[in-house]
């Protein structure tokens, strides 16, 4: 289920001293994420707006870019159905470290987000499990499965038009669950367009807590209804180990 709250702890922090994963010698140079989430001043709004509008277009031709998504957020940064006016995030896939690096430069083309955004936080990641796919294409798994320390999850669907009410009737309750979940240190709902697709990002303490939430209760619940009732037309769900994260978020310095 795409959860639907935003939630912070200071344990994050650790996530930026984790050292670059060691992806399998195969997939070398590594396929490398980075999500961004960004909260603007009102006199901001009307650019983050445009944003929005203008989707992935001011970063086209960004050396080693295979996917940028601008994301809006429900309000609070959670996924109601109450949009956000001042919460966007960004996702983006790109070839290796190098070209994250150049995307995030000191004058690189994530300067306009930062110099605007009151609260900005943002973390690299390498998937260790992926499946299904965002707009056609599909993540690498370029690091080991980790046997302990910070793990992200990020789950986006398209949902077909004649389910989404029986989508949004399951959400109540996973939202409940996830604000109870122990582990969760970070979890926040995007969306591409509202109620139709949607998007949740979360970082856990460790595999065992992302699994107990997972597997079990209302989410776990939501995913088999989803199974059986077709209400995704794509979706996909990947499992990531998150470092050098950067920043802060909801109050919290998240940073090292």
């Amino acid at each position: 289920m795409i959860a639907p709250s935003v939630a912070a702890a200071p344990e994050l922090a650790g996530v930026a001293d984790v050292a670059r994963p060691t992806a399998p010698a195969a997939s070398r140079p590594a396929q490398t994420a980075l999500l961004l989430l960004a909260e603007f001043a009102p006199r901001h709004w009307p650019w983050a707006w445009s944003r929005l509008a203008l989707r992935d277009r001011p970063l086209r031709g960004t050396p080693g870019l295979r996917l940028a998504k601008v994301l809006g957020s429900g309000h609070g940064g959670g996924f109601g159905l109450r949009p956000s006016p001042s919460i966007l995030g960004l996702f983006c896939v790109l070839d290796d470290d190098d070209a994250v690096d150049a995307l995030t430069a000191p004058a690189g083309p994530l300067l306009a987000w930062r110099d605007r955004a009151t609260a900005c936080f943002s973390v690299r990641l390498r998937a260790f499990s992926s499946r299904g796919s965002w707009s056609g294409v599909r993540l690498e798994v370029t690091a080991a499965p980790p046997s302990g320390g910070p793990v992200a999850s990020l789950t986006r669907a398209s949902i077909r038009p004649t389910r989404a009410a029986a989508f949004w009737r399951m959400e109540p309750a996973a939202e409940r669950a996830l604000h109870a979940a122990d582990g969760c240190l970070l979890a926040a709902g995007v969306g591409e367009a509202p109620l139709l697709r949607q998007a949740t990002f979360s970082v856990w303490r460790d595999p065992a807590s992302m699994d107990a939430y997972a597997r079990r209760g209302a989410h776990r619940a939501a995913i088999d209804a989803a199974a059986r009732g077709g209400f995704f037309s794509e979706s996909m769900f990947v499992r990531f180990v998150p470092y050098e994260a950067r920043g802060t978020w909801r109050g919290r310095r998240l940073d090292a």
